[in-house]
């Protein structure tokens, strides 16, 4: 068993300005109060983790909760996910992510979100810029950004009573 210990000084130039300027990393937990479910269509759910504004990032884990699709949509930023549980592919590529792979969107592709395992998938992704989601025939339907995100947990957060996690937002 390794020994802990505290480092309680180390070489810093900048401490001064970490001190001053600086944010203090954080835990969530994963309880309903702090992190709920918020629902997303009939089927799938969204935990949202983070919200940065002045980059247009935001984290969260999509859970589809059984066999199905979220809709044909184009990211204009980059997209990294890690597949937790389940399976899921896209209509337009041949590969089935599971448990533990590691999948990327780039800037400008359209793609089709689906599951087939029994149990869906949780995905978590840190996502940046818009996203522009389109009917089964190409029609434009809306654009999402973390301030949809924001919207999407803020008004269900006051709408069942909830108190709003003041952590998710990156300052």
């Amino acid at each position: 068993m390794a020994t802990a210990f505290k480092i309680t000084s180390i070489p810093d130039p900048y401490a001064e300005i970490t001190k001053r300027f600086g944010v203090e990393g954080d835990c969530l937990g994963a309880s309903e109060s702090e992190l709920p479910w918020v629902p997303y269509g009939d089927k799938a759910a969204i935990r949202h983790m983070a919200f940065d504004v002045r980059g247009n990032w935001y984290g969260n884990v999509l859970w589809i909760k059984e066999p199905g699709m979220i809709g044909t949509h184009k990211h204009h930023g980059t997209v990294l996910m890690l597949c937790l549980e389940g399976s899921c592919r896209y209509l337009e590529y041949d590969w089935v992510a599971g448990p533990g792979d590691f999948i990327t969107e780039t800037p400008g592709q359209a793609h089709t979100l689906v599951t087939d395992h029994p149990d869906g998938v949780k995905l978590f992704g840190w996502m940046q810029g818009c996203a522009e989601h389109f009917d089964e025939d190409g029609n434009h339907l809306e654009t999402i950004d973390v301030f949809w995100f924001i919207k999407h947990y803020t008004e269900y957060c006051e709408t069942n009573g909830l108190p709003i996690n003041e952590k998710l937002f990156m300052k």
